[in-house]
């Protein structure tokens, strides 16, 4: 009598949907987007000069904070990369329409130059700068939930955009601006990007303990970032 062997199949486990994920990325990343059209004007409240986006663009550290506390720094990588890329994209298209000959009837050449020609400079600043700050940001943050053992929330939040709003501010005015205006000037802007940005956060951070909290409950997921490796690259 033959002997049947029975092979057990190895169950396979469909990895944990992450439902909020995509929903918390495209949020990031339109608000990056949108943060440097709005930078193209100059803003002036009593004696703080800042671009337009400096008032959007903090919830695009604040929808990060979410990303990293959340997810995890692997996941923060990718969508800082893709909000990377949608900012290189976005300023060659402007370019190229901008170039294109325009319909005979279409009057606006001159305006839609004057404003969205800032853009290509504007977002390379901002690429650069937003780049460096959500990077230093997510890090911050992940090394020091690591380190506190997932308590002080409030103190990962803030010293993580103390750090990356700082380099932010910096790099972005430094290459958006330089040349346009007088270092005196540039140094008022970098300054007033810094303490509204930072205030911001600031202000907003119980609603980004409420945030937090919610995502974290639904889809019972809280990432601590043992022997990650920390490289800007993804797949590394």
């Amino acid at each position: 009598m033959e002997n049947t062997v029975m092979q057990m199949e190895t169950p396979i486990v469909s990895p944990k949907k992450k439902n909020f994920l995509p929903v918390i990325s495209g949020l990031f990343v339109g608000i990056l987007l949108l943060s440097n059209i709005l930078a193209s004007k100059m803003v002036q409240l009593g004696p703080f000069v800042f671009d337009g986006g400096t008032l959007l663009f903090p919830f695009s550290y604040i929808f990060g904070d979410v990303l990293a506390e959340v997810y995890g720094y692997k996941d923060s990588r990718k969508v800082i990369w893709t909000g990377f890329i949608m900012l290189v994209f976005m300023s060659a298209n402007i370019w190229l329409v901008s170039v294109l000959p325009a319909e005979q009837e279409w009057t606006f050449q001159k305006d839609f130059e004057n404003i969205l020609l800032q853009m290509p400079r504007i977002m390379l600043g901002s690429a650069f700068g937003y780049f460096i700050g959500e990077y230093s940001n997510s890090v911050v943050l992940s090394k020091m939930k690591v380190a506190t053992r997932g308590r002080h929330l409030w103190a990962r939040t803030i010293g993580s955009t103390l750090v990356g709003e700082l380099l932010d501010s910096v790099i972005f005015v430094t290459i958006a601006f330089a040349g346009v205006y007088s270092f005196t000037v540039l140094a008022i802007m970098a300054f007033s990007n810094y303490i509204f940005k930072t205030a911001i956060e600031v202000v907003f951070t119980p609603i980004t303990y409420k945030v937090i909290d919610f995502v974290k409950k639904h889809e019972d997921l809280d990432v601590y970032d043992y022997d990650v490796s920390y490289s800007p690259f993804p797949g590394r």
